[in-house]
């Protein structure tokens, strides 16, 4: 959303009355500054008004009859599916068996609140006054003028500012809690913090009161057409939109990158892109995304793709593109994706290519599978993977960071129990909680700018792939769950079996570079570091400024992220940080120099089509088109 600028009446002093007239309050008069000249607010037509509401209430009420519907059909829902009463209850018991210091964090609360009162006062005054409370320089829900221009408006953000701290510092307090219980406390702490920013009301946002007044309320009639669009698509259950889904269309503007599907079967579809260069190396390189999203956040436009790169500098990629699970899928396992994925995507690139060995890429749950089928293969003396490569990679989930809010037993059960009556995990479920680890920028902001600026929301690739989920087959989410999430059995050796084979990654000898970010809230690089430690070979670490997704498609061309790098391998993340150095730039030329060191033999390009697999259909395939409703 573009910064807000500050109107042109903002600035300037507010005049004397004229005589005999009563002088506005100085409050008021500087709240009164920072809006619109009221003599020009514009007023709705009252029979598109009209209309416009009649149409409103007919959504409303049809959406609702269609939800109460829904819900009457399926089972009854628990009161707290998130156990977090229980957690609360937990706390709340914790901080009454030290009431001193409860009455100390409240105590420091007022004063700081009376300091508030006091400046604002001295402002109100005319006098300068210095903020209580410093936020954040790059929050961007207070980037509007008016937030610290304005006296009234400025003490709402400074009173949030406080009132967020002073419950940050109460849950803090409560000592004792096992930290499962601690985790989830302040996580669901921070989403009542983020709900109740004043930037997300209409009578607290002074960007939506100019707006308003501007438009004469069409914002809000327009969001609330958006909002109900939204409620429409979710059948009931909101699905912000996020971008102008309008705008991307697979395989004619986003995933473009030419290739062919060369072979399918019910998990996924192999595509072999066209080589841009007449020679290649030797051994293909075979990219395994995970199957919670699509695999084109890796072919998003051809100045950000990393396979279009990749083939630019000579590699012969081949993409796993994952099925969009349903029913029919259910009783798909862990060890099938690696059959019918990994292991069978070698067998065909050889039929392809007449090449045995390859390169892998492991991205996310992708590298889990990877390092999983490497142990596996191991076991069966299969060398054919001749380097590995994690991207933002989960081995150890130890320390898995927020996603763990999620994964105590109770709530295992109730997603059990949902997943097992239809087959599959919602795609929708799976991204309502991955935007919860970043609720202000993936959904409060859209809030703000659907619903109460009435915005159309801005056209945005990544954000279009984010929204494009994927569902989730019933027994391969419950394993995956339960075996690394909560027990952490793939870090222990022999702790889970595929396919009649007890998995131990120490014997695993692949040379390996792993790539983390330092921002990730799905896979923090403390916790995927750890991966460099469980892997028996030669094993390199490096780590890209950003996040999950931006610090990944971080094409050299646009060089906006830098990394670290480091060549040693201490025990401790921190060690490792401690000793790395800073480049500029993207990472991916450092991996392209560390692939070429292990894979010096070029060959002919080869063409799609033209080994032993035939041509299916063109890239990117029909699997990645289907949308999970």
């Amino acid at each position: 959303m573009a910064d807000a600028k500050k109107p042109a009446n903002a600035g300037p002093a507010t005049p004397k009355p004229a005589a005999g007239k009563a002088e506005m309050p100085v409050g008021l008069a500087g709240l009164a500054a920072g809006m619109p000249d009221l003599s020009q607010v514009k007023m709705p037509d009252p029979a598109e008004l009209s209309q416009s509401m009649a149409s409103i209430a007919e959504r409303s009420q049809r959406i609702v009859q269609d939800w109460l519907k829904r819900q009457s059909e399926g089972a009854p829902a628990k009161p707290d599916p998130l156990n977090i009463g229980h957690a609360f209850l937990e706390m709340t018991a914790k901080l009454m068996a030290n009431p001193a210091k409860l009455l100390q964090t409240q105590l420091g609360f007022w004063q700081d609140y009376m300091s508030l009162w006091q400046s604002t006062t001295r402002r109100m005054m005319g006098i300068a006054s210095q903020d209580i409370i410093k936020g954040d320089p790059k929050d961007k829900r207070f980037k509007d003028e008016a937030w610290k221009d304005n006296e009234v408006f400025d003490f709402i953000r400074q009173s949030y500012l406080l009132s967020a701290r002073y419950v940050n510092d109460v849950v803090k307090d409560a000592e004792g809690l096992d930290p499962a219980t601690a985790q989830k406390v302040d996580f669901y702490a921070r989403q009542f913090i983020d709900a109740m920013s004043p930037s997300n009301f209409l009578f607290t946002n002074p960007e939506v009161l100019r707006k308003t007044a501007e438009t004469g309320g069409e914002n809000l009639i327009k969001g609330l057409n958006n909002l109900l669009s939204d409620l429409e698509r979710g059948k009931g259950d909101l699905r912000i939109k996020m971008t102008d889904t309008d705008a991307f269309r697979i395989g004619d503007n986003i995933a473009v990158t030419p290739g062919k599907v060369v072979y399918q079967n019910d998990l996924m579809q192999l595509i072999q892109y066209t080589p841009t260069t007449e020679k290649v190396l030797k051994r293909p390189l075979l990219i395994v995304p995970p199957w919670i999203n699509k695999f084109y956040i890796l072919d998003l436009r051809p100045r950000n793709s990393f396979v279009k790169w990749a083939t630019d500098q000579g590699h012969t990629v081949f993409m796993v593109s994952w099925v969009n699970p349903d029913e029919t899928l259910a009783e798909k396992n862990f060890d099938d994706y690696m059959q019918e994925g990994i292991l069978a995507a070698l067998d065909a690139i050889e039929a392809a290519t007449g090449e045995r060995e390859v390169n892998a890429i492991g991205y996310c749950l992708g590298g889990t599978l990877l390092a999983s089928t490497l142990a596996y293969m191991t076991a069966h003396n299969d060398a054919r993977i001749k380097t590995a490569t994690f991207f933002v990679c989960l081995m150890d989930f130890r320390d898995s960071g927020e996603l763990n809010v999620f994964i105590d037993e109770e709530q295992l059960s109730a997603l059990e129990d949902k997943m097992n009556k239809r087959g599959y995990l919602e795609g929708a479920e799976m991204a309502t909680t991955f935007n919860m680890l970043r609720a202000n920028d993936l959904i409060w902001s859209f809030v703000v700018n659907n619903y109460l600026l009435g915005n159309d929301p801005f056209p945005f690739d990544l954000l279009y792939w984010n929204s494009d989920s994927t569902r989730m087959p019933a027994k391969m989410h419950s394993f995956y769950l339960r075996n690394m999430y909560q027990a952490n059995l793939l870090a222990k050796p022999n702790g889970i079996t595929l396919s009649g084979t007890p998995i131990d990654l120490s014997t695993v000898k692949t040379p390996a570079y792993f790539l983390s970010t330092r921002e990730d809230h799905i896979a923090p690089w403390r916790a995927t570091y750890r991966g460099t430690h469980l892997l028996g070979g030669e094993n390199r670490f490096v780590l890209a400024a950003s996040g999950h997704i931006a610090g990944v498609v971080n094409a050299p061309d646009g060089g906006k992220y830098g990394h670290w790098i480091n060549t040693e391998l201490p025990a401790e993340p921190e060690d490792w940080f401690t000793g790395a150095t800073e480049m500029a730039g993207s990472w991916w030329p450092d991996w392209n120099r560390w692939i070429r060191e292990h894979d010096k033999k070029q060959v002919k390009a080869r063409t799609p089509g033209e080994g032993g697999l035939a041509v299916i259909e063109d890239a990117p395939g029909s699997y990645v088109k289907v949308i999970a409703t």
